[in-house]
């Protein structure tokens, strides 16, 4: 057998297919001499404003720093509430509490993971200043109920791209769900820079100005502040290796579905799914899915992902221990069975390797370890 690791994500693969014009790209800043925002930066604002079809989009520094600087201008606070899913990545969360504003979970629907639309609903309320809706492992979640809701007490709803550039609803690409919409641009992210980076976009003109000062500490004119913001100004390097991998987007998209269909395939063909040992991703036939993730649920995940590991294939867990049953939230008095879906799905999920570049032998060996590990 093999001995080749297939790792969980394959950078260097992503790296090689667009070596050229990211070289290209890292030159020209090099000899530009502007290396925070500027030009580079402002570029690639208007192409992902252009991809999600709205009007204004703003780097920023990270993915968390877009959730941060949109809540911010929100006027998220003290005594608010935010609506969230207690499942996903904890920046999701962080940024709710790091501006003192209280955390307030809802399940999850458990064919996609993401937030239930009922029972976000059922939480909005009149201290709620904003529903972040999380687009989970790269399909977007149903939004147009809970922006209705949340319409009715004044709160605005944030999605949560990170793993959704390129994602639609109804045709609707993510960006243009809600109020505001936060993309990562981590290096693992289907469309990543060399480094942390990250976007909000918007249609809304007055937020967009306001999250624009807020990510240079509040300053407009410079040195004159009338907020208190940040420092969550993207760099111009990240923006031009961005730039040149964003025309590559769609097409590695494409290949992840392509990758997705061949595991739902050999899946079914090796019986692990009438079998009821491994449930594939449920597709949601309003959306066009990105695979982020390509996240099985498995009957005895740990002991499965142990084995897989020890035949070179690389999983990952996303994630182990839901948001409300995290340590430091304690104080919000979250116990075990009170979002019992996405704690089942945390003892479940297990994401098998699905990047674009990722070959047919590779996949049929990640089955073939599925299956030697359920004989």
């Amino acid at each position: 057998m093999t001995t080749d690791k297939i790792p969980i994500v394959d950078i260097k693969a992503r790296v090689e297919a667009a070596g050229g014009p990211i070289r290209e790209a890292i030159e020209r800043v090099l000899r530009s001499g502007t290396f925070i925002l500027g030009p580079e930066v402002q570029s690639l604002e208007h192409d992902i404003a252009a991809l999600c079809g709205v009007r204004h989009a703003i780097g920023v520094s990270s993915g968390t720093d877009a959730l941060l600087v949109a809540m911010m201008a929100l006027g998220v606070g003290p005594g608010d509430e935010v609506v969230t899913t207690p499942m996903s990545f904890f920046a999701s969360v962080g940024a709710i509490v790091r501006l003192g504003a209280k955390p307030v979970f809802a399940d999850i629907d458990p064919r996609t993971f993401n937030l239930s639309p009922e029972a976000a609903v059922a939480k909005i309320g009149p201290a709620t200043r904003a529903v972040e809706v999380v687009h989970l492992f790269g399909q977007c979640a149903v939004t147009a109920p809970v922006v209705e809701a949340a319409a009715r007490v004044g709160a605005a709803v944030i999605e949560d791209a990170a793993q959704a550039i390129g994602a639609a609803r109804d045709g609707v690409p993510a960006g243009r769900l809600g109020r505001a919409a936060c993309f990562s641009f981590f290096p693992t992210k289907n469309l990543g820079a060399f480094g942390d980076a990250g976007m909000v976009v918007t249609d809304d003109e007055q937020l967009a100005d306001r999250m624009r000062v807020l990510r240079v500490h509040g300053a407009k004119p410079k040195y004159h502040h009338g907020l208190v913001g940040g420092n969550m100004r993207l760099d111009a390097i990240q923006a031009a290796i961005l730039s040149a991998m964003l025309p590559l987007l769609e097409g590695w998209n494409t290949r992840r579905r392509a990758n997705a269909d061949r595991y739902d395939a050999l899946l079914g063909q090796a019986g692990l799914v009438e079998r009821e040992l491994v449930t594939p991703p449920w597709r949601d036939p309003d959306c066009s899915h990105i695979f982020h993730h390509y996240v099985i649920r498995a009957r005895d995940r740990d002991a499965l992902r142990d084995h897989l590991g020890a035949r070179g294939v690389g999983t990952e867990v996303y994630y182990p221990l839901p948001l409300h049953l995290q340590p430091c939230l304690k104080d919000l008095g979250h116990k075990e069975g009170d979002f019992p879906e996405a704690e089942r799905a945390a003892r479940e999920v297990l994401a098998l390797p699905v990047y674009p570049e990722m070959t047919a032998a590779q996949q049929d060996r990640v089955v073939d370890g599925l299956v030697s590990f359920y004989k």
